[in-house]
């Protein structure tokens, strides 16, 4: 009896070390596809979130390869290519940038450690390279700022969020006015997409009024369990409300990634590495 549960536990060990080789080694594209009536013409897009200098394939040929299989008309980055830590190098992250502004608009959200690359005063090569690079590819990170694709129908948001909103244990309340002081007052008129890199403030950019919300940070929980969802946020908070997928609140909808790396932990468990695709349409 205890032979057969030996061996079935080694099973189950050799099974989870398999799967979290192979959900850091591969990713898979997730599609969703919305219409309205703010579109003026089909806006195709690809996401890319918390890649933390993950590479599949030399020089990324392999995320490459797939984006160029998807066709897009731009690229949305929901922040965290890159990680901001001593010792850790940029030339993944603003390689990746470089490739993409070469056959695509690439729209530039801030994660925290674009934004923590920012603010360290220990980062500062780090973050001169990084920008040098970016500014090279003529990408511009969207700090508190928009762009609008007038033939689209549509206009994207980048939020930049002080640490404050970041920090472990505890959820920081949101001044309601925060976004309108940040970005202004949305536009209605057009469909509003706003690339927010943390999603546990869903509400706050509900109320604000975005149309599509993209987001990432939590890294699905990084363990995903059956019917539970994912185990464990940044915020060392177990099972949070939202690890992964598709959340709809009030008209708003957030789309919420797995990421692409990981740091700290190197693990995923039946928890895949994601990139989003994403095909607006015009309501008929």
């Amino acid at each position: 009896m205890w032979i057969v549960i030996g061996i079935l536990c080694g099973l189950l060990i050799l099974w989870g070390i398999a799967d979290v080789i192979y959900d850091i080694h591969t990713f898979r594209t997730t599609a969703y596809h919305f219409a309205s009536r703010k579109i003026k013409q089909p806006f195709r897009f690809v996401v890319l979130s918390d890649l933390h200098n993950k590479q599949f394939g030399k020089n990324n040929c392999r995320l490459m390869e797939q984006i160029r299989k998807l066709s897009p008309d731009a690229i949305l980055i929901a922040g965290d290519l890159m990680t901001a830590k001593a010792g850790k190098s940029v030339e993944v992250a603003a390689g990746l940038v470089e490739m993409l502004s070469e056959k695509y608009p690439v729209y530039y959200g801030l994660g925290n450690h674009e934004q923590r690359l920012e603010r360290s005063e220990k980062l500062v090569e780090m973050r001169e390279e990084y920008q040098k690079r970016l500014d090279a590819a003529d990408v511009h990170p969207l700090h508190d700022e928009d762009r609008l694709l007038v033939e689209k129908g549509v206009r994207i948001y980048g939020l930049f969020m002080e640490k404050k909103y970041y920090q472990r244990f505890r959820k920081a309340p949101m001044n309601e006015a925060y976004l309108n002081e940040k970005l202004g007052t949305v536009d209605q008129t057009h469909y509003s997409i706003l690339l927010a890199h943390n999603p546990d403030y869903f509400e706050d950019y509900c109320k604000w009024g975005a149309d599509l919300v993209l987001s990432g940070h939590n890294h699905g929980g990084i363990v995903n369990l059956p019917l539970l969802g994912g185990v464990i946020s940044p915020r060392c908070t177990l099972f949070p409300k939202y690890d992964a997928g598709e959340f709809k609140k009030d008209g708003t909808t957030l789309l919420l990634s797995r990421g692409l790396g990981t740091h700290t932990l190197p693990v995923r468990l039946l928890n895949h590495a994601e990139l989003l695709y994403v095909e607006l349409l015009p309501e008929k």
